[in-house]
């Protein structure tokens, strides 16, 4: 299909492209001292895969969105049967199996996944008949994507599996479920917490069937509610006993990683000193002192973020924060653009995606989120990373383009 390029919302795929080239830079900044010529080369294969991931979302482009609604489907099953394949034949890092290895290259098949869950929930949505609030309809989109995560908890890999969940809730609101719908479906969560004390538990299931009664969602739906809030509640004690001592040790050095300064908490409170260094202007390019003395673990991957602040100060970070609003803004826009359900639904889920890792990754080095794992979009240093970030942004590139199409 031939592209009038001057229609295409250059403003989008340019702000992505600045964030990719600020991410070689921080790249080569993070790893300028590193021990070895090969980590110190990690910008240049960064550079290699920013030209795969520009290829690859020129591909994607060229697509009508029509392609990737019929073969939605298949692009599922394909993306479960690789889950599956690689905790069998995948390569093992870090104690985990969530890649596949091609000499040099890597391949997560998880970020696969992603876009193929939301393929596969954009057709859903956009053709069931089922009303919104609908058992059948609620029960099986939560399928689709519990079925992927189910497989990724087995890497294990629970960083990415949050972002299934996501995907879900995202499209669920698109797709026209109240917020009210969706918070009571999570609630059991908010239960598990409260239950860490009695008295806090018992206000937060009064507070929950006062909640209930004013909403009204249906008898079954409100009873399945307060039976999994009550189950929730019942089992915390008995799910914190079972823990080991070092998943106890990380989730109280998330509250207060001054419990643990030379183990769990080392990497959170690395970062808040980088970051807090970098004052207004920042230290300057390769200056990073906390990145240089190596004191900032995994600073060219998860903490990348950490030596933006410390080397370009808050007026650099204000800069990156400012790209990644201005390309949820023009997701949004363009979503509500769409005459296409499909379109509109293929871009929500794709901006969920990119926005949840952005909103993670930098809590973590915040300290507001615990360590996940979970790259910077366009930033971090990864091959498929960067390849999943570039596709999700040629999809909405390519919705904004075709917005006219029923």
């Amino acid at each position: 299909m031939t592209l009038h390029y001057a229609a295409i919302d250059w403003k989008l795929i340019g702000a992505a492209l600045v964030l990719s080239a600020i991410g070689i830079m921080l790249i080569m900044s993070a790893q300028h001292y590193a021990d070895t010529a090969y980590q110190q080369q990690y910008y240049l294969r960064q550079l290699m895969w920013l030209g795969i991931a520009l290829t690859i979302a020129a591909v994607v482009l060229h697509f009508p969105l029509r392609f990737f609604d019929l073969t939605a489907p298949l692009s599922y099953f394909v993306s479960l049967l690789l889950l599956v394949l690689v905790l069998f034949v995948g390569t093992a890092r870090m104690g985990a199996l969530r890649w596949f290895s091609f000499g040099p290259v890597n391949f997560a098949p998880s970020d696969f996944a992603k876009i193929a869950l939301v393929f596969a929930l954009a057709r859903f949505f956009a053709y069931t008949k089922l009303p919104v609030i609908s058992k059948r309809r609620l029960g099986f989109s939560a399928m689709l994507a519990l079925i992927p995560v189910a497989l990724i908890l087995r890497q294990p890999d629970l960083g990415t599996s949050l972002v299934f969940f996501v995907i879900l809730f995202g499209m669920w609101f698109w797709s026209g479920l109240s917020p009210l719908y969706m918070l009571l479906i999570i609630s059991p969560l908010f239960s598990l917490v409260a239950a860490s004390h009695w008295l806090a538990w018992a206000i937060y299931i009064t507070v929950l069937l006062v909640f209930l009664l004013l909403l009204r969602p249906g008898f079954v739906f409100g009873f399945f509610v307060v039976v999994a809030n009550l189950a929730f509640g019942i089992i915390t004690p008995f799910v914190w006993g079972r823990l080991a001592d070092y998943q106890r040790l990380r989730i109280l050095t998330f509250l207060d990683p001054g419990l643990d300064p030379r183990g769990a908490g080392y990497q959170i409170i690395q970062s808040k000193i980088a970051i807090g260094s970098g004052g207004i202007l920042g230290k300057g390019f390769l200056n990073g002192s906390q990145t240089r003395l190596d004191f900032l673990p995994e600073p060219h991957t998860d903490f990348v973020f950490s030596v933006l602040g410390e080397e370009f100060g808050l007026w650099g970070s204000l800069i990156v924060l400012l790209l990644f609003c201005y390309i949820f803004y023009r997701a949004v826009r363009i979503a509500v653009r769409c005459r296409s359900r499909f379109a509109s639904l293929l871009v929500m889920g794709s901006a969920s995606i990119l926005l949840f890792q952005f909103l993670v990754n930098i809590g973590m080095t915040l300290g507001f989120m615990p360590v996940t794992g979970l790259p910077l979009p366009f930033v971090s240093y990864g091959g498929t990373s960067l390849v999943l970030s570039w596709t999700l942004i040629a999809l909405i590139a390519s919705a904004d383009y075709r917005w006219q199409e029923y």
